[in-house]
């Protein structure tokens, strides 16, 4: 049977890319990385790493086994917590990877509503665009994860998960500048966010017949519509980046046929552990008692 640590040793030099970031993200010596990876290699039969100058990478038989390895170790992980909270939500731990805009808007409010109810369940926080939750998922890192898709959510084989809210994204230009469509921006610079919201700006300026110039990418929402309000572009937003933060400087449009898909997935068979389960209950809660105010179309005024 393959042992449990050296796999968790794999996992994270294939996530590191390096016996030196895995040794440190694990507080293991250099030296014992090594010798669970030639452990491992002698258990299985196979060889998973090899040499590169001065690195190493995975081999194709080292690949494999990391991604077997990182579900399983999900797995276990979630087994655990099922077990440190099957007493009734007097213990245990619930972690929660969402992406910004998520956490700026109905995430703190659910956490509140779930801390209230199950004061001695530890709920924690990680901040993560949907690639890096996914990964956090499947690695064990979380018990969930919120994430988005344009129009649907993708990367999710054997994971569950269920749609929360399909947002609509805007058009943000700059107080005072004329344009409701994306059209009368063509010649404009554009601002891009993550890779999932670029694919999207991408798709919807090519439905109105241009690409668009992107000047700027970043996937901070503040400083998205800083960039717009100093005029050094114009972008597309999703309604809770709105939300969570509406710089007075800019004017935003509803663009057609555009929207945003947030989920939440969770790894394994239902029933969930009894923390998760409460947790999800808490984020429908919210989301169907308090769905985010959508942005304020109307001209800002400035002056």
């Amino acid at each position: 049977m393959l042992d449990v640590t050296r796999l968790t040793v794999l996992v994270a030099v294939a996530r590191t890319g390096s016996v030196t970031a895995a040794a440190r993200e694990l507080h293991y010596a250099q030296p014992s990385v090594s010798h669970h990876l030639a452990r491992l290699e002698a258990e299985t039969g196979s060889r998973l790493i090899q040499r590169v100058g001065r690195g190493i990478r995975l081999t194709e038989a080292g690949r494999l086994l990391a991604e077997r390895a990182e579900e399983i170790l999900g797995r276990l992980a979630a087994a655990s917590e099922e077990l440190a909270t099957y007493t009734g939500l007097r213990a245990g731990r619930v972690r929660l990877a969402a992406f910004p805009s998520a956490l700026g808007t109905f995430v703190p409010r659910a956490a509140a509503s779930f801390a209230a109810a199950y004061p001695d369940v530890d709920l924690r926080f990680t901040e993560a665009e949907p690639p890096e939750a996914i990964r956090l998922l499947r690695s064990g890192s979380v018990e969930a994860a919120l994430v988005f898709g344009y129009p649907d959510v993708t990367d999710l084989d054997g994971l569950r998960h269920e749609v929360l809210l399909d947002e609509p994204t805007y058009l943000v230009v700059p107080a005072g500048v004329d344009g409701d469509r994306l059209g009368d921006h063509r010649d404009r610079p554009w601002i891009a966010g993550c890779e999932r919201c670029r694919g999207e700006l991408l798709r919807v300026c090519g439905d109105a017949g241009f690409t668009p110039d992107i000047r700027f990418t970043t996937d901070d929402y503040v400083a998205v519509q800083s960039l717009v309000a100093a005029g050094l572009g114009v972008t597309t937003l999703p309604g809770l980046a709105l939300s969570a933060h509406r710089d007075d400087r800019v004017r935003v449009v509803p663009v057609p046929r555009s929207s945003r898909r947030v989920a939440v997935a969770v790894l394994g068979e239902p029933p969930d552990p009894p923390g998760t389960a409460a947790l999800l209950t808490h984020l429908r809660a919210v989301i169907r008692s308090t769905v985010p105010d959508q942005p304020d179309t109307a001209p800002t005024r400035s002056g």
